[in-house]
């Protein structure tokens, strides 16, 4: 994916507006009205937020008669989650790595307490 459309994806999920409008398409096609009824915004200011999602390619706009149904498009957020993915993976094996070290540092202090112990019985 080019650098500048992951760049266009990501501006326009960073917007909670936009999540809830793509949250909302993701139940299934709606127009411009319906996708406004649970905001406190204009229908030109919703369309601003439509176009914004169109260019990224999160959503596409149809034409049927009057209504113009916006739907979910899902490439792009896949493309955007593949690309998040390849971080997950980095942090998931830092994680283990780092799990790894502290089981390690659990067990010598427990091999230490228990050779404290055993000293102190001696004595």
């Amino acid at each position: 994916m080019a650098s500048d459309q992951l760049s266009a994806t990501f501006a326009a999920l960073a917007d909670p507006t936009r999540r809830a409008i793509l949250a909302r398409l993701a139940q299934g096609e709606a127009s411009v009205t319906e996708l406004a009824k649970p905001f406190d915004l204009s229908l030109p200011a919703i369309s601003k937020h439509l176009k914004v999602l169109q260019r990224a390619g999160l959503i596409t706009q149809s034409r049927n008669a009057q209504w113009r149904p916006c739907r979910l498009e899902g490439g792009r957020l896949r493309e955007a989650s593949d690309w998040v993915g390849e971080y997950r993976r980095f942090w998931d094996e830092s994680f283990q790595r780092l799990d790894h070290v502290l089981q390690d540092l659990i067990e010598k202090e427990k091999d230490q307490s228990d050779t404290g112990r055993k000293d102190d019985a001696q004595d």
